[in-house]
């Protein structure tokens, strides 16, 4: 008897999760493993794919599950998921991260937002989509965003046993850091009650959305003659906003002294100066906001303030035209 609910036509069960460096899902992917392998008997692999600027840059684990009496031989990334968890939700405006997701398919998204809104963001026809907010758990407890959205994928993947995962918890930290190990359970389970979810009816005769896979933009008949960079690395021509980890800096006017303590320690020149006159008549610029855009959410700004006047705020969903203002706003379409 199969102890999984669904398998491919290679016999396994599939997870994906999408994530930015620093939230914790090459860990998350793990340990779910891990859970699935030793509480359950299941046979699992696991592995990460990222590139060299980790924290921050796009990451993505892959859990591959099989009944106890079949091996995995298969090492390839997953491209036909059954559940995906998207840990942070600029991932929307590069990736397509419901690419191949099965027709009856879960996608668990990190977010405060409604089902719809969401929904229209991922461009999702039909299927189940999962919310919980990942983040406002994990600052609640003082733990990380990756536990909270193991609960949730716990909730999900009814097949596998809570207990084995807490078991997984304590094992992971009770020797290093045995301070973290109440914390990341409580953390857990606020995840895995606190997750809501709404399926979406699936036509009969549905296949899932399709597999799109991504392209190098240069190769060998297109790159340009003699080496030329034509997309340098730098941030003038970035939008930096996927790299944040769910807070950034809020400015404070009326304390602001302009000295440029933030500046000097912001490492891609996130903060806007005009120039006018103080009250003797002198030329000075004064600091007019926070070009978030270029802002990756460090906030060595926050600590250089002697004034408090830049404060840390949740990061809700954007920002207006004028990136000066954070506030709500419609994500751009992939």
């Amino acid at each position: 008897m199969s102890l999984l609910p669904k398998k491919n036509e290679l016999g396994f069960y599939e997870i994906r999760l999408e994530s930015i460096g620093g939230l914790g899902a090459n860990l998350a992917g793990k340990m779910l493993a891990e859970a699935g392998v030793l509480g359950l008997g299941l046979n699992g692999m696991n592995f990460s794919s990222y590139g060299s600027e980790k924290k921050g840059s796009p990451v993505k684990a892959f859990v591959r599950f099989a009944d106890p009496d079949m091996r995995i031989r298969a090492a390839s990334p997953i491209e036909r998921p059954h559940v995906v968890g998207v840990f942070h939700e600029a991932l929307y405006k590069t990736i397509d991260v419901v690419s191949g997701l099965d027709a009856h398919g879960i996608v668990l998204v990190n977010s405060t937002r409604e089902f719809d809104e969401v929904r229209g963001d991922l461009h999702l026809e039909y299927g189940t989509l999962a919310i919980v907010d990942a983040l406002g758990i994990a600052v609640e407890e003082k733990t990380k965003v990756n536990t909270a959205m193991l609960g949730a994928l716990f909730r999900i993947c009814d097949f596998l046993d809570p207990d084995a995962m807490r078991a997984v918890i304590r094992k992971t930290f009770e020797k290093k850091y045995p301070h973290f190990v109440e914390p990341n359970i409580r953390t857990f389970d606020r995840g895995y009650n606190e997750m809501q979810f709404k399926t979406y009816e699936v036509p009969a005769g549905s296949t899932g959305k399709a597999f799109v896979r991504s392209q190098p933009a240069l190769g060998y008949a297109t790159q340009p003659i003699g080496g030329v960079v034509v997309n340098p690395g730098n941030s003038i021509l970035k939008d930096l906003s996927g790299s944040r980890q769910g807070f950034l800096p809020e400015y404070h006017e009326s304390k602001c002294i302009h000295c440029a303590a933030c500046d000097t320690v912001c490492p891609d020149y996130c903060f806007v100066w005009e120039e006018g006159t103080d009250k003797k008549g002198r030329p000075q610029m004064f600091l007019s906001g926070i070009d978030y855009q270029y802002c990756k959410g460090c906030l060595k700004c926050v600590q250089a303030c002697p004034v408090e006047a830049l404060t840390n705020m949740r990061e809700e969903i954007g920002y207006a035209e004028d990136n000066r203002v954070p506030h709500k706003f419609i994500l751009a379409e992939n």
